[in-house]
């Protein structure tokens, strides 16, 4: 049997831009609820993919003032190597926790990883500088995207009322890199999630514009030496500095 439509709603709508006429308007909503069931459950459904050499380093003040706030800097390598900077600029100002792993946005891990050290430390950060970006090459930029939100709302559980985040990215990487990073990688990733956090009102700490001024500081492929992690570091601690309502 064949079905007509009534006048009024053939009247209805060609009352519609043409977009919203006939077939094409349905195309583009199945399309768009594809996208929202289907995004969230390539991230739901993602597996760890381990390097060879899994770690994490977590490092809290011996004896933190409980009338400083609290700062933590969440990230890999690269925020472990500034920590100690960072640390010594902001003493009589902030107790500053360091957590780093090398777990990658994209990897299921790492939001678990995130909820296990804020039970561990049991407080809640005044700021919270964070970077991902420097390991999981075997993920593709798509898989990094898709995680970023997941990501996000972990490392934002870890603030308090009135917290703020700090979002840093990841520096360039010499041409010898052999782990997977490249400075065309390094910045597509980026790009992705300045996308994030710059949608999300979150300052950045531009620390690749930052380094390609000092890769003859370079230690390695990846890492800068310590004069390198001093010139980050302090540019990192300015930052949290001022979002704690000073300035140096």
């Amino acid at each position: 049997m064949v079905m007509k439509r009534a006048k009024s709603d053939m009247r209805r709508e060609e009352s519609m831009p043409a977009v919203f006429r006939g077939r094409t308007w349905r195309n583009l909503l199945v399309l768009f609820l594809g996208l929202v069931v289907v995004a969230p459950l390539m991230a739901e459904n993602a597996v760890s993919i381990p390097e060879e050499i899994e770690w994490t380093w977590e490092v809290r003040p011996l004896h933190p003032n409980p009338r400083l706030p609290n700062v933590l800097l969440l990230g890999d390598s690269l925020s472990r190597n500034y920590f100690p900077e960072v640390r010594k600029d902001l003493t009589g100002f902030a107790n500053v926790y360091l957590m780093a792993a090398s777990t990658s946005v994209g990897d299921p891990r790492i939001e678990h990883q995130i909820a296990e050290f804020a039970t561990m430390e049991n407080v809640r950060f005044k700021v919270v500088h964070f970077n991902n970006g420097m390991h999981g090459w075997a993920y593709t930029e798509a898989q990094y995207k898709a995680a970023f939100p997941a990501y996000l709302r972990a490392v934002r559980s870890l603030t308090g009322k009135g917290g703020t985040l700090i979002w840093a990215s990841t520096t360039p990487v010499r041409s010898d890199a052999n782990n997977g990073a490249t400075n065309a990688r390094v910045e597509a990733r980026n790009r992705i999630a300045q996308e994030f956090v710059q949608a999300a009102g979150i300052p950045i700490d531009d620390q690749f514009s930052l380094m390609e001024q000092h890769q003859n500081l370079h230690k390695d492929p990846i890492h800068f030496n310590t004069a390198g992690s001093d010139i980050e570091g302090d540019q990192a601690a300015a930052m949290i500095h001022k979002a704690l309502g000073g300035a140096m």
